[in-house]
């Protein structure tokens, strides 16, 4: 076998091992996952600086507030929703270029006010370092409601 064989081999294991297998997750007693101690994870129900971002939230109107970040989320072309439940919305997020899979989650706990308090996790599969994708994907679903 040539060495250009062998890099090819090598370049495809390492594509498909991109995504990585999908984690245990979901809400267990009101609460998220916590985050795993790695920079590549947010979390709005965790206190320490570096996995804290603050729960979207969504004032109630006519139109419930999972069907409107289903739309929202529905329109963004490297997201699948993967899950849903009555308080609950799992989506995979997977990169252009690698494939990499980030999972995000939305629990949305019972509320009597007239605004709906989201909590959300974001994580990446594999890696140490996600460069800040995590947040900067939640803040900007945050912004388009």
């Amino acid at each position: 076998m040539n060495f250009k064989k062998i890099g090819s081999l090598i370049i495809v294991v390492f594509l498909t091992g991109c995504a990585g297998e999908t984690p245990i997750l979901g809400v267990t007693a009101g609460k998220l996952i916590p985050c795993p101690d790695k920079p590549n994870c947010v979390n709005s129900q965790i206190v320490d600086n570096e996995h804290f971002i603050k729960p979207i939230i969504i004032s109630k109107t006519h139109i419930e507030p999972k069907e409107q970040l289903t739309h929202i989320i529905n329109g963004i072309k490297s997201a699948e929703i993967k899950e849903v439940k009555n308080d609950y919305l799992r989506v995979e997020f997977v990169s252009a270029v690698f494939g990499f899979v980030d999972d995000v989650e939305f629990y949305f706990p019972a509320s009597t006010s007239n605004k709906v308090v989201v909590d959300v996790r974001s994580a990446s599969r594999v890696g140490h370092s996600d460069f800040g994708v995590n947040r900067k994907r939640i803040e900007e679903i945050r912004n388009k409601l």
